[in-house]
């Protein structure tokens, strides 16, 4: 069902919020820090399934080459950290509510797994994506509610808004892709939730932000391929 994977994801956000002002402060940090681990490894694992389902191998290595040039000539990655800094100071004198609220949106909307989660539902395949962003962004809620307090709660409604804009912007094109091109725009995607786990397991950061124009690289990539 189309929205479902951002339905459970607003709603898991919703509930961490709920545990995290109630009962936030009685959860061990090393609890959530080994919970955390888990689901960087669930990651891992959505990201290696998704990666590995590319038939043209040489298609991704185009799209990941390309999408990092543009990526690091738009610098993407610094103007969302200047972006979130930005809104963050303007909200900074506004009360905690306006700035629990604008921390957690972004926090929860700006990343590889938003984009491509939101992209697998709206293809019309099952939104394994947004289920793993779902518990790990339930997680987080629980830590940022107990300190920031219910503005948390209240980006559940940014991320149902965003993240379902661009599921029903992907429903409405799924007729223009085919099945070649949702396969490879997954793995290019695959493997920039790959390098999410690795840094949510603290092995390795990668510039995630730089390398998204590559998810959109791929359908000019597939039609090119396909016509030579």
């Amino acid at each position: 069902m189309i929205m479902q994977g951002t339905a459970v994801n607003a709603v898991a956000i919703v509930i961490g919020s709920v545990v995290g002002l109630k009962a936030g402060h009685l959860i061990p940090t090393r609890v959530r820090g080994t919970v955390m681990a888990g689901v960087g490894l669930a990651v891992l694992l959505i990201g290696c399934q998704l990666a590995l389902k590319s038939r043209e191998p040489m298609i991704i290595i185009g799209c990941l080459i390309g999408g990092g040039i543009i990526g690091e000539l738009l610098r993407i990655e610094e103007r969302l950290e200047k972006l979130g800094n930005w809104i963050g100071d303007r909200f900074q004198g506004s009360g905690q509510v306006a700035e629990g609220f604008v921390t957690a949106s972004l926090l929860f909307c700006v990343g590889a797994m938003a984009i491509m989660g939101s992209l697998q539902d709206g293809l019309g395949s099952r939104p394994e994506i947004l289920y793993a962003k779902a518990a790990l962004d339930g997680i987080t809620s629980v830590a940022l509610a107990s300190t920031l307090g219910v503005g948390v709660l209240f980006s559940s409604l940014a991320v149902f808004v965003y993240q379902g804009a661009i599921t029903l912007s992907a429903t409405l094109a799924q007729q223009l892709m085919t099945p070649a091109v949702v396969q490879e725009m997954n793995a290019v995607g695959g493997l920039l939730i790959l390098a999410i786990g690795l840094d949510l397991l603290g092995m390795k950061r990668v510039p995630v932000g730089n390398l998204l124009p590559a998810v959109f690289l791929a359908p000019p990539l597939v039609m090119l391929f396909a016509s030579s």
